[in-house]
């Protein structure tokens, strides 16, 4: 889940030094000779590149080194460029956009691209743009990184980074600094001087983010700890190239009617994105092997979006068709979302349970909700809005909670996803987690027609979670657990340990092997956060 190949353009170290033999197929980088004058004059006096930065008092610059090869040096250039980009939008923009997809190739490749969405957010003024882009080079796995500093700079100006923000998400055992993950990571650097063109260097703040290859539980954690952070006015972008087709990637799935093909292949993975379909974009890829280098940065998007936010395709392009030669190409992508972030909880108290309590005619009206919208989904192959159901919505169905959906069988688990941080209404998280229950669990095939009569639904609502000092701390039948280390985690709901007879320690031993590692794991160096639940089930509701 959500790994991508080691074979990827710029996955690995290994494939990056390859691709230096190309310059075109390093998205338009051009030789550091050919700019190394315009570069002097810009930046005789700053830092090279991002091995280090510059300090003035409190003030931390860094110095993107994509300046004379990914884009142009001088200043004027490069805004003559993106200038030329932008005039040559000539869609209506659009209101309340949110979010973007966007590439992250050279300027000279997917500039263009780029400036269609960059376009339709130069009337919106965000005051803060986050940019979720994939380590090429760093291997991480399940964590994100953020820089330490104050400023990103580019010939075009300096930028604040909102180091509020970055402080905060690094209280989460998620985000962390790792240097050489940001400092060269051009998915994170490469917008920044279409944004300060479009809008001003100075007028929003900047925070970019490096995810590792994540699984789809730890992409959502990440959107879920994003979304608590965030308010209306921030654009949140995920930087990705699509296809990389041909042999310096390692992927030739065909070799005739290439363009076509490969916008087949892009297409498909758009049509997901656009149905905001996490578990299905991931299975896609899993299936395809498309090489979609930026899958996590975007899954991390899918995973935050707002249920009502609407997609727009609004340019496709690829290197093949710049250069006229497919032999290797690159496809590229501008995708907005049109919507509006929900304000985060605020509580005075987050460690506390949740303070509404769920009445049963509540529980019986979100088990109702849970059935319907899987029925649904399987007759018409979306997922329903709350009044399609004929559910009515109670004040106690609004609360934001997190919440999990669990389907046995005869007795036997037949799916079960949720959401562990609260960042939405109830109600939401139960029709979406319903459907992703029955049709998107990796572990099973998905449900049929045939067997939802059969199907026992159980709904877990979840208090928010808290880290404890130690796994002395869990209380067995009361506390949920997610387990995290080395990058890795998993959690069982509170129910899970009873049902099997475990004490804490066997408990910790099938949640460390449930995370990929030793069972011995969870001894040393292991991190435990808890939640607790409200349980009721279709069969029995209190």
């Amino acid at each position: 889940m959500m790994m991508v190949k080691q074979t990827l353009c710029l996955g690995l170290l290994g494939v990056f030094s390859f691709l230096q033999l190309f310059p075109w197929l390093l998205a338009g980088c051009r030789r550091e000779g050919e700019a190394s004058e315009k570069r002097a004059r810009q930046q005789a006096d700053a830092p090279r590149g991002g091995q280090s930065t510059q300090t003035v008092k409190d003030k931390r610059v860094f110095y993107s080194p994509l300046a004379g090869s990914w884009y142009e040096a001088d200043p004027r250039l490069l805004a003559s460029q993106i200038d030329s980009f932008l005039s040559a939008v000539r869609q209506e923009p659009l209101s309340d956009v949110c979010a973007l997809v966007l590439p992250h190739a050279g300027l000279r490749w997917s500039g263009q691209t780029a400036a269609y969405g960059i376009k339709h957010i130069a009337d919106s003024h965000p005051t803060r743009i986050i940019v979720i882009g994939p380590s090429h080079r760093v291997p991480m796995r399940n964590m994100a990184s953020v820089p330490d500093v104050t400023h990103y700079a580019t010939p075009l100006g300096e930028t604040p980074l909102d180091t509020e923000l970055i402080d905060a998400l690094k209280t989460s055992r998620l985000f962390r600094t790792v240097p050489e993950a940001n400092d060269q990571e051009h998915s994170v650097q490469i917008a920044l001087p279409l944004f300060q063109r479009a809008l001003g260097s100075s007028s929003f703040l900047f925070v970019p983010v490096v995810v590792g290859h994540l699984d789809i539980e730890s992409a959502r954690a990440i959107a879920d700890v994003l979304l608590q952070r965030i308010d209306e006015k921030t654009l949140v972008v995920a930087s990705s190239d699509f296809t990389h087709y041909g042999p310096s990637f390692d992927y030739v799935p065909f070799t005739g009617n290439i363009p076509e093909n490969i916008e087949k292949i892009d297409m498909a993975a758009y049509g997901l994105i656009e149905k905001k379909d996490l578990q299905g974009f991931d299975t896609y890829i899993e299936r395809t092997g498309a090489t979609i280098c930026g899958r996590s940065a975007i899954a991390v998007l899918l995973a935050m979006l707002p249920q009502d936010a609407r997609a727009h395709l609004l340019r496709y392009d690829t290197s093949g068709a710049l250069t006229g030669d497919y032999t290797n190409s690159v496809s590229y992508l501008s995708i907005a979302f049109t919507g509006q972030w929900r304000k985060p909880m605020k509580t005075k108290d987050p460690s506390a349970p949740a303070k509404a309590e769920i009445s049963a005619h509540d529980k019986k009206n979100l088990l109702d909700l849970a059935k319907g919208a899987l029925r649904f989904y399987l007759e018409k192959g979306k997922v329903p809005k709350p009044e399609a159901l004929g559910v009515q919505i109670t004040p106690g169905m609004k609360q934001v909670m997190g919440a999990f959906v669990t389907l046995k069988k005869h007795g036997q688990l037949r799916g079960c996803i949720g959401e562990i941080y609260p960042r939405r209404p109830l109600y939401e998280a139960v029709i979406e987690r319903a459907v992703d229950a029955g049709v998107h669990d990796p572990r099973f095939p998905p449900v049929t027609m045939d067997e939802f009569r059969q199907l026992h639904f159980e709904i877990s609502a979840l208090t928010p979670p808290q880290p404890i000092d130690s796994y002395k701390d869990i209380v067995i039948g009361r506390h949920g657990v997610v387990l995290q280390k080395a990058g890795r985690s998993a959690v069982f709901l509170p129910q899970v340990a009873p049902e099997q007879g475990w004490d804490v320690e066997e408990m910790l031993y099938h949640l460390s092997l449930k995370a990929g590692l030793p069972g011995d794991a969870w001894k040393e160096g292991a991190s435990f956060t808890v939640f607790e639940a409200i349980v009721f089930e279709d069969e029995h509701v209190q």
